[in-house]
């Protein structure tokens, strides 16, 4: 059977060039702008705090916008992707912009092997990074063998509620597994979800969801302290198709009765000395 990767692999290579040309990363305003940083990062920034100086590794960075922008806030990045499409356009954007940021491909699980151990004073991944990952245990191990002791793990991520959530006939109802599972969920869509028409010559990719306690069981028995966790009520793209509402700086909302699920969440994690 096919390995996981290899199929997930080839469809975000496909991605690339459909991101790369989207309103939703814009790259063009990456290029005009010096100072613009994305929306993600942008809604992160009051629970990031000040990351001048430090030493970080974006996990699962893809085309490197978001690694940019921590750049630009005064970071020195390291990026790590399995795609080697999105590493070689995420280290143009880059070169082009003069970002102090630099971009490796890897499977994510190597990550400390390939970037090294212990030296990193942060760690970050984005929305839609761990639902590619079928051992939440395994990534735990790997950010904790980055950082140096002291460091800190930000994470914001669809909330797994909403990962496990579907819409019919206008009814919300979790039709998803909640807590991760051996056999992935498997989807067959060749639309992206940057708003194009274009689609995606590899259409199939297979994913997992994990549960909170879960996520956070997998930080602690790695030696992590967790000093925050908060639940939001957006997330960045539209989850739901048909069922979302853009409510501003590139969040989506649930358009009925939204306070009914947390739509993403907001973790930080430091390394025991």
């Amino acid at each position: 059977m096919t390995d996981y990767r290899e199929i997930n692999q080839a469809n975000w290579d496909d991605r690339v060039p459909t991101h790369l040309a989207s309103e939703y990363y814009s790259v063009q305003r990456f290029l005009a702008e010096p100072d613009f940083i994305s929306d993600v990062v942008r809604f992160d920034r009051p629970r990031l705090g000040d990351v001048c100086g430090l030493r970080g590794a974006h996990l699962q960075c893809h085309i490197g916008t978001d690694t940019i922008s921590l750049a630009r806030l005064g970071a020195s990045m390291t990026g790590l992707d399995f795609s080697g499409q999105a590493v070689e356009a995420a280290q143009k954007l880059a070169s082009d912009t003069r970002a102090d940021a630099t971009f490796v491909r890897s499977d994510v699980y190597l990550a400390a092997e390939v970037l090294g151990a212990g030296v990193f004073d942060l760690v970050y991944t984005g929305v839609g990074s761990l639902p590619w990952l079928p051992d939440i245990r395994g990534w735990g191990g790997v950010v904790a063998d980055l950082l140096r002791p002291g460091g800190r793990l930000f994470i914001r991520e669809d909330h797994p509620v909403l990962l496990s959530a579907k819409v019919r006939d206008g009814l919300l109802t979790l039709e998803r597994p909640y807590f991760q599972q051996s056999e992935p969920n498997v989807a067959k869509s060749g639309a992206t979800y940057v708003g194009t028409d274009v689609t995606v010559a590899h259409p199939v990719t297979q994913w997992w969801n994990h549960g909170i306690g879960e996520i956070i069981t997998s930080l602690l028995d790695a030696g992590m302290r967790i000093v925050e966790f908060t639940e939001h009520d957006s997330v960045p793209w539209s989850a739901l198709s048909g069922a979302m509402e853009h409510v501003g700086d590139g969040e989506y909302r649930l358009i009925d009765r939204p306070q009914r699920l947390p739509h993403s969440y907001t973790l930080q994690a430091v390394k025991g000395c």
